[in-house]
This record gives C-alpha cells, sequence and structure tokens, in this order.
C-alpha cells in the first residue's frame, strides 16, 4: 500500500514540476539573503518586496532593477546577484546534477529526463555528458571574457575592483544577464560611459550572442567545427536567425536613430542596440531618446529573446522562425513546412503557435493593466512587460516608480520568460494521454 502511495506521489511531480520548483525555490532562497543587513552597504534589512524582485530578476537572467546593484548592494549582496545570475542563467537542474556528480551520486533516468527538459534537448542519451559540456564551455567563455575586459576595468577602477568588475559583467553579459556596477559613476547608467569605447562594446556584444545561441549550438560547434552542413538542423535555424535579427536592426538603428554621431560610433552603437535588446539588457544609449517606432521595434526584438538551450529568455529565435516559415508554406501553398531541405512536425508548428499566443496575450495584458493602473503611456508599459517577458531588462526608467502590483506583474513575467511557457504549462495541466479516436471532421474558413 505504502509503496503504491510513493509511486502516485512520484508520477505527480514531473519534470516541468521540478524545474518550476528548482527555480522558485533559488529565488526565495536569494530573497532571505538579501534581505539580509550583510547584503547592503547602508547595513539595515532591505524590504522583502525589494528583495524579491531582485532575486527574481538575477534568477530569471532579466536585469530589471528597483535598486542600484553598485550603490545599494553592498560586495556581499553584489556577490548573492553573481551566484544567481550564473545559477540562474545555466539553469538551477544543471547546477544540481553537476554537484550529483561531483558527489559520486548515481544520476538515473528520471533526472537525464527533467536536465532534457530543462535546455530542450532533443534526445535524452548523453545528458551526462552534455551537462560537463555546459558547466566548462560556460566557465571557459566568463573567463577569456572577463581577462579581456580585465585591462579596461583595472585602469578605471583599480586591479581589485577591475577584477572584480570584468568577472561581474562577464558573467553578466554571456548569461544575458543585463545588470552592471556602474552606478558608481551615475546610477542605472548601466555602460553609457563606454558608448565610444568599440573595445568594450564588442567584447560585450560577442559575450552575450555567445550565451544567447545556445549549448545545442555550441556542442554542433564542437563536434563539427566549420562543417555547417553537418550541424543539426535546430543549429541552423538558431544561427541563420540570429544574424537576420542582428544585421536588419542594426541598419535601421544606424539609418534611423543614431544619426547625430560619427561613423564608428554610429556604427557599433547599432549593432549593440541590435545584440542587447533581444536578450541582455545592457544599454549603451538614453533609451528614452529613442523613437516611437524605434522603441516598437525593440519591443518585437524582446519578445522574441534568444534561442532554446541558451542562458536567454524569450519566445525564442526558433519559435519565431518556424512562425515565419509556416506563413510563407500558407502562402506559396505547400503543404510541409521546410528548411534546409528537410521537413518540420506540425507537432512543432502547434507547439509554436501556442508558445506565441501565450507571450502574446500576457505581454499586451500585462502591459494594459500597468498602463491603466499607473497612469503611465502604453507604448513605455508594453516596453517595460515585453522587457520583463522576455527577460531582458531595458527600461525606460519607469521600473523603479512602479507600484508592488505592478512589479508583481512584471516578477511573474519574468518568472515566466526564463523558466519557459509551455513548461509551465504542462506543470499544472495534467497529460491527456493519447486517444486513438478522433472527433469528426470539419473545415472552417480562416482570413
Amino acid at each position: 500500500m505504502f509503496r503504491l502511495i510513493k509511486r502516485k506521489r512520484r508520477r505527480k511531480i514531473t519534470s516541468f514540476r521540478i524545474i518550476i520548483l528548482s527555480f522558485f525555490m533559488l529565488i526565495m532562497l536569494g530573497t532571505f539573503l538579501l534581505m539580509l543587513p550583510i547584503s547592503s552597504r547602508r547595513g539595515s534589512i532591505t524590504a522583502f518586496s525589494d528583495a524579491l524582485f531582485t532575486a527574481t530578476s538575477a534568477t530569471c537572467v532579466t536585469g530589471l532593477v528597483v535598486k542600484d546593484t553598485a550603490t545599494y548592494w553592498s560586495v556581499f549582496g553584489q556577490g548573492v546577484i553573481f551566484i544567481l545570475i550564473q545559477i540562474g542563467g545555466m539553469g538551477v537542474i544543471t547546477i544540481g546534477l553537476t554537484v550529483m556528480r561531483a558527489s559520486g551520486m548515481k544520476i538515473g533516468l528520471w533526472h537525464r529526463s527533467t536536465m532534457q527538459e530543462s535546455i530542450a534537448a532533443p534526445h535524452i542519451g548523453g545528458m551526462v555528458r552534455f551537462t560537463s559540456f555546459i558547466v566548462k564551455t560556460t566557465v571557459l567563455i566568463e573567463l577569456i571574457g572577463a581577462a579581456l575586459l580585465f585591462p579596461v576595468f583595472c585602469a578605471d577602477f583599480g586591479a581589485a575592483k577591475g577584477l572584480w568588475y570584468s568577472l561581474f559583467h562577464s558573467v553578466s553579459a554571456f548569461c544575458n544577464a543585463g545588470f552592471d556596477l556602474m552606478g558608481t559613476r551615475e546610477p542605472f547608467s548601466s555602460l553609457t560611459s563606454y558608448s565610444g569605447n568599440i573595445y568594450v562594446n564588442c567584447i560585450i556584444m560577442l559575450l552575450i550572442v555567445a550565451g544567447g545561441i545556445g549549448f545545442l549550438v555550441w556542442g554542433d560547434i564542437k563536434t563539427y567545427k566549420h562543417r555547417f552542413t553537418r550541424y543539426s538542423l535546430q543549429s541552423k535555424i538558431v544561427l541563420l536567425t540570429t544574424s537576420i535579427l542582428i544585421v536588419l536592426p542594426a541598419l535601421y538603428f544606424f539609418f534611423n536613430e543614431y544619426g547625430s554621431m560619427d561613423f564608428s560610433e554610429r556604427s557599433v552603437s547599432s549593432f549593440f542596440q541590435s545584440v542587447t535588446t533581444r536578450t541582455a539588457g545592457f544599454n549603451t544609449q538614453d533609451l528614452t531618446n529613442m523613437s516611437e517606432s524605434g522603441s516598437i521595434l525593440m519591443i518585437v526584438l524582446m519578445l522574441i529573446g534568444g534561442s532554446p538551450g541558451s542562458t536567454a529568455g524569450g519566445m525564442k529565435t526558433v519559435t519565431f522562425a518556424v512562425l515565419f516559415m509556416s506563413a510563407i508554406t500558407v502562402f506559396s501553398r505547400k503543404r510541409d513546412v521546410q528548411c534546409f531541405k528537410r521537413r518540420i512536425s506540425d507537432d512543432t508548428v502547434r507547439n509554436a503557435g501556442a508558445v506565441f499566443f501565450m507571450y502574446l496575450f500576457l505581454f499586451l495584458v500585462s502591459g494594459a493593466v500597468i498602463s491603466k493602473f499607473e497612469h503611465i503611456p502604453l507604448v513605455a508599459s508594453l516596453f517595460e512587460t515585453s522587457s520583463a517577458i522576455g527577460t531582458v531588462g531595458l527600461t525606460l526608467g519607469i521600473t523603479t516608480k512602479l507600484r508592488m502590483l505592478s512589479k508583481a506583474i512584471l516578477m511573474m513575467l519574468m518568472f515566466f520568460g526564463r523558466v519557459g511557457g509551455l513548461t509551465l504549462i504542462y506543470a499544472a495541466l495534467p497529460s491527456s494521454g493519447s486517444k486513438n479516436s478522433r472527433l469528426p471532421l470539419e473545415n472552417i474558413s480562416i482570413g
């Protein structure tokens, strides 16, 4: 009898629920640590709402903040945020399996299945080995990024502080978090003081892209090197879509937003804005000076986000690409969605449509509610909600002015954007199982 009860409990705790619970528990732990007096520079207890918002933003690698990271939080508090970003970027399940493997614990099929769901891997085979690859790749790229940033930050802040700044911003950029420590120059200024520094801009951009394309793509790069034709279909779609979503928006920003700059700064700022908008949340220019059409473009890019199995959030580049290809298939009156001489399954197209609907619905409804409740322009509100659900972290300067209800909405959106829409749905709704019978078919008109 007791064995039967235990088996039923195990069945209820699905891998999707474990992913959600792990992120939730990490956020709660981070909130507790950030509330401690040692976490603030003033040595006082931080309000629960502010600590919760910061912990949620860091764990969900978003970057929206209500307290300036450099001036409000102590070194201990910054260290807590740093760890939350690192664990949130790689994934709680990834870190958990790494610790289990290091301690010699047995990793069963259930653990491997949970890991597969957490990184959206196509196969369950080789999960333990791939977990090790994720950790090693992350640490290697972040250390290289920190080493490249160190000469600049060392010259600006001194050796000890420069080392901490280099490591913090490298991890924040690779994990697409957008947290920065530049508030010592001007609170909430992000990287605006380095807008003319091409070297720093390029390093940060490379780190953002490296984290945003996903570990599955890095696995193909490691295995097949420059032999692009041997990459998986997902890797090909990710690299092509990412390239398009970097170049085309950069051209728009170059010709329409930054006309007063010289050519080199204009070029770097345009590409930086295109790269950071989809995933990271750093900014080198004052976003309040952006035109309304530029803000709308940024909202679209933030909703798309990064790629599956990456440190980034959003509805993902593959979702956007599948929907685009599905539309092309309809326009050309073909039967199947095709890409790189491969057919994409109908289930994938349906999932992409469901994810797109969820993101669009939550983004619009949340934006409308915040706009009405806070009495702010709708575009500014939608900018904030797209930044939250896309786990980007860019803002038009309204985050610190929002009331508790609006902050709660943003926290919900950040959690949804990082964990993933389908993960939350699958965790909340029981599986209906496979059904052999099908209802009668009847056609309806579309369009």
